[in-house]
This record gives structure tokens, sequence and C-alpha cells, in this order.
């Protein structure tokens, strides 16, 4: 990493401190693009943790610079082009977009947001897998009225192989606990309840996963008022 830092100067630069929406689908178009021997420099008014695992997947290096609590230096290097797992070059789909809102109020504060999220999600072994711990976080969002939430963690979810049938007992986990009626008036209608229908129906037809996923993010992605984290005037 020695060798590449010294290059750094030469690095595209990135300053996204005052940037709005959804920045992160431009950033990874721009990683993508890059050859092996080129560089990506990130400023950020918090320390950018979800990208770490995405570039690496991309085949990123990257050291930080900490300027102050409000300014970070982040710089990727390319060792070695690999092609993205997911659609759009993600590891994995819909990262914590919602932590720009946070950076709004205070850089500080989506600092400690984003350390959060690392703790909970960054573990390199954690002692629960992590299909476990999005299927976990789906039921919560659900129990909380949070069908957003619910959404994405469901899109994840089937992401990293969470089969049909698993979704299968786990909405009738649902219509147990929450009740037939709030099953039938809250959960049915809802982009949850959408995506699951939409997977298990592809399946049913004998669509590739693949084909599904890239479906699923373009029609419940962050596109989508009902599952995207910023706001879309109608």
């Amino acid at each position: 990493m020695e060798n590449w830092y010294k290059l750094k100067n030469q690095f595209d630069k990135l300053d996204v401190r005052k940037l709005t929406g959804n920045f992160l689908p431009g950033i990874l178009k721009k990683a993508q693009d890059l050859e092996e021997g080129m560089g990506l420099h990130i400023i950020q008014s918090f320390e950018p943790i979800p990208l770490y695992s995405t570039l690496k997947e991309l085949g990123f290096e990257y050291i930080t610079d900490k300027i102050s609590d409000v300014e970070y230096h982040v710089y990727f290097y390319r060792i070695k082009k690999i092609d993205s797992t997911f659609p759009g070059g993600l590891d994995i789909p819909l990262k914590p977009t919602a932590i720009v809102n946070f950076n709004k109020i205070d850089p500080k504060l989506a600092d400690n947001v984003v350390n959060f999220w690392n703790y909970i999600w960054g573990k390199g072994s954690p002692a629960i897998s992590t299909q476990t711990r999005l299927l976990l976080s789906l039921a919560n969002g659900v129990g909380a009225g949070r069908m957003r939430q619910a959404t994405r963690e469901f899109i994840k979810a089937y992401s990293i192989g969470v089969t049909i049938a698993e979704f299968d007992e786990l909405f009738a986990l649902f219509a147990w606990n929450q009740g037939i009626g709030h099953f039938a008036s809250e959960i049915g209608p809802s982009s949850l309840f959408a995506v699951y229908s939409y997977a298990k129906s592809q399946e049913e037809k004998g669509t590739e996963r693949s084909e599904i996923l890239k479906k699923l993010l373009e029609r419940f992605g962050e596109n989508n008022p009902d599952v995207g984290t910023f706001f879309k005037s109608s």
C-alpha cells in the first residue's frame, strides 16, 4: 500500500460532503470504470465505512486519512479488476444510504451512526449468520410497522441465498404473531409482500435468481418511494 499511496494526488477526486440524495451509484460507476493501477479519492464528513467492503469486492485497497472529526479522505486503489457480485457494483444490495440524512443534521452524528452500523453489520465472524441477522431485522421491521426497512432486508436476504421456502415460513409466522387482521390490512398491501410475491412467482416460473434480483432492484430499489431512504415529491 505504501507504494501506491505515493500516487494519491493523481487519483480522481470526489468530494461528497455537500451532496444530497443517493450518490452511491455514481461512486460505484466511477470505481467500476477504473483500470488496475488507478485510484479514487473520496472526501466525506464521516468515515464512509460501508464503502470499504463494497470496493474491496471490486478489487480495491484503501487507506483512510482522518483530517478532523468532520473530514475524512479515503484513497481507493485498484489492485485487480473484479466483476461485481450484484447489479450496480454492490457487494450486497441497498447499502445504508440513510446515513447521509444524519449527515445533514450533524456530521458527528453521522459518524456515530456509521460506526454503530459497522458494529452491528461489519463483524468479520459474527456468531449469528448474516442470513439469520437479516431475517431477524426484517421481522423487527414488520413488528415495528417499518415496512420500508423490512422490504430492504428482504432484498438483501434474498440476494445472499435465503430461500422462498424460508420466507414462506417467515410470512406464516407474521400471520400467527401479528394476527390475521393485521396481516390482511397492513402486510398484504405492503411493498414487503410485493417483493415476496414477485420473487416467489418468478421462481415458480423457473426464472434465474440473478434475473429475479435484478428486477427486484429495478422495481423496489432506491428509486421506489416505498423503499428508498430519500424524500421524493410526487
